[in-house]
């Protein structure tokens, strides 16, 4: 079995246990079995770090049911090998060849090299900022929901939030805390370092321990780091503006709010788009425009090596410096002083088509089938699970079967990602010697 196939049965199983144990008795409120479709949706939403909901999480489900929940999104924020494999390496199971190769691929490294020492430091890493997440949230739930409440309340959103779940045992989300400053800054924090990869976080404490230290040999980034970190910048920057001000006359957002409030709402859907489905304002009632920067948002996700989906942010990067080299008259594309292989190319716009084309056909799909909704609000939901973010206008719950069937592949599709999906569909390519004539045509 190849890897790829490996790693797309493993996410499967891991949805298919956790859709089991959702439909327990035990996982309900109600103390009846579980509707299939639901515990199928919620489970594969959870695996795939989505947080699309059919059923309100902190009513329909019990406490075991959440906390299987919770265990559902640790384990798919890790990602299936990373869980699998630290839990092997727990139990003493030796380190093979055939495990880094499978490591090498989740974890999207270029080598092999050090990958037991990388999984034991993504583990370490996440159970930290989880931890650090869940203590700093204590006084925003504690004293509306006293010690146990307020302590579990904190504990389940640090660890949706880092692992870009976006899950809430809250009826309307986060809405009823638009205007805390603690909360607006802890969760996207936590959503932001959660998103932007492993790597970064790694150099960036690097970084910070030699300062710190003041060693004379200064930390040389890697492209990777500055295009991650510059990207992610400038797209919460951009973002933030966009939202206040397509949003700023609509009563039913941040038009009745105070000035603090506006800026604090228009920051926090400025973060969740790319990567979780957390929500501070009705995302029902914003306006077409901003449901539209959403999407894009949606689109783009986050960092390879982190916790969002999308085609991510070096994809982004990778094809506007293709565009830039292309406007200048170049024959190759830079990044930062450096020239970006042919092949990282072409992966890039082969991830970016693909991705456009799923969206594309699962959009028809749920058109032609559920005619009674909004073709922007299709998008929006399609776009909301293929980026594994977990945002809705609120029409999940009512969509056909078939319209949730099509979510649930999306969400599925939008975790292992297209071009991972179809070689463990197609198999290991066959390298080939036979190297064709060039010949131009008109393209543009």
């Amino acid at each position: 079995m190849t890897v790829s196939r490996t790693i797309c049965l493993g996410f499967l199983a891991v949805i298919a246990i956790g859709t089991f144990l959702l439909m327990l008795p035990s996982s309900t409120s109600s103390g009846n079995w579980n509707d299939f479709i639901v515990a199928l949706f919620t489970a594969t939403s959870a695996v795939c770090v989505t947080g699309h909901i059919v059923v309100d999480t902190g009513i329909y489900f019990s406490t075991t049911g959440q906390v299987i929940l919770l265990a559902l999104v640790q384990i798919g924020g890790l990602g299936y090998m990373t869980a699998t494999t630290f839990l092997l390496l727990l139990l003493g199971r030796r380190f093979g060849l055939r495990d880094k190769i499978a490591l090498q691929q989740a974890l999207d490294r270029p080598g092999m090299q050090g990958v037991a020492q990388v999984l034991r430091s993504i583990v370490a890493l996440t159970l930290i900022f989880e931890l650090t997440g869940a203590f700093l949230l204590l006084p925003v739930f504690v004293p509306d929901h006293g010690w146990s409440k307020g302590l579990w309340l904190s504990i389940f959103h640090s660890i949706t939030a880092w692992n870009n779940a976006g899950f809430s045992p809250f009826k309307d989300n986060l809405i009823g805390y638009q205007s805390s400053v603690l909360l607006n800054i802890i969760i996207p924090a936590l959503i932001i370092f959660g998103g932007i990869g492993y790597e970064v976080i790694f150099e960036l404490f690097l970084w910070l321990r030699d300062r710190l230290s003041r060693k004379p040999e200064k930390i040389v980034f890697s492209l990777n780091f500055k295009v991650a970190t510059s990207t992610t910048v400038i797209l919460l920057v951009i973002s933030t503006i966009a939202i206040f001000f397509t949003e700023l006359g609509n009563p039913a957002t941040l038009g009745a709010m105070d000035l603090k409030t506006k800026i604090l709402a228009a920051w926090f859907q400025a973060v969740t788009p790319r990567t979780v489905g957390f929500n501070t304002v009705d995302i029902g009632k914003m306006t077409t425009a901003s449901l539209f920067i959403m999407i894009v948002l949606m689109f783009i996700g986050g960092s390879p090596g982190g916790t969002a989906g999308g085609i991510k942010t070096t994809t982004l990067r990778v094809l506007t410096s293709c565009t830039r080299a292309i406007l200048q008259g170049k024959e190759e594309a830079t990044l930062y002083e450096r020239q970006i292989p042919v092949s990282l190319i072409l992966k890039a716009v082969g991830v970016s088509v693909g991705s456009l084309a799923a969206v594309m056909i699962m959009t028809t799909l749920i058109a032609i089938t559920d005619t009674h909704v909004e073709f922007i609000q299709i998008l929006f939901e399609v776009m909301s699970g293929f980026g594994t973010v977990g945002l809705s206008t609120g029409i999940t719950a009512g969509l056909s079967t078939f319209a949730k069937l099509v979510l649930i592949a999306s969400m599925y599709l939008g975790r292992v990602g297209v071009l991972l999906l179809i070689g463990a569909i197609l198999g290991d390519p066959n390298p080939s010697t036979i190297r064709y004539p060039e010949e131009n045509l008109l393209v543009g």
